[in-house]
């Protein structure tokens, strides 16, 4: 298992288009893709669980990779949040 916290820089935050990126990449992963915000867990393959963290921009979340292609998983998903998935 491998975490890294990313601050999330869109100014909308995870709306559903960035939610929608963030889950085309969370996808091609065989491992088991989670983020915390606050008290909650989101699944990151599931745009509605995304939504449904409600995340704004400036909060900080903290991806959990867990599976044979964590470490990739992990890397990936930092990098899109840090480019700002799409926008």
């Amino acid at each position: 298992m491998v975490s890294q916290k990313v601050v999330i820089k869109n100014p909308t935050g995870l709306h559903l288009r960035p939610a929608g990126i963030l889950c085309k990449e969370a996808m091609q992963f065989k491992s088991l893709i989670t983020f915390t915000f606050r008290d909650s867990t989101a699944n990151a393959k599931s745009v509605l669980s995304v939504l449904g963290a409600c995340v704004k921009c400036g909060d900080e979340i903290e991806f959990v990779c867990e599976g044979e292609d964590e470490e990739d998983a992990l890397k990936t998903l930092i990098e899109a949040v840090e480019s700002g998935l799409g926008e």
